[in-house]
């Protein structure tokens, strides 16, 4: 695995936070926020990712009232 094709923070058992966004179809904000929470904990900061993925589910609820 590299830095830049296969991140270990972004890698689980089976699959990547990548093939988990895709698969469902989850566009921006959505594959942000479930990035975020995959890798909580496995790079930096835990509470920060886990903010960062609130962010997204925030702006994702906000653009669905106004769309």
């Amino acid at each position: 695995m590299n830095n830049v094709n296969q991140p270990k923070h972004y890698q689980g058992a089976r699959l990547t936070a990548i093939d988990v966004i895709e698969d469902f179809h989850l566009g921006f904000s959505l594959g942000n926020a479930i990035k975020y929470i995959l890798r909580a904990g496995k790079k930096q900061n835990k509470i920060e990712d886990l903010e960062k993925a609130i962010w997204y589910l925030q702006r994702e609820i906000e653009n669905g009232r106004n769309p």
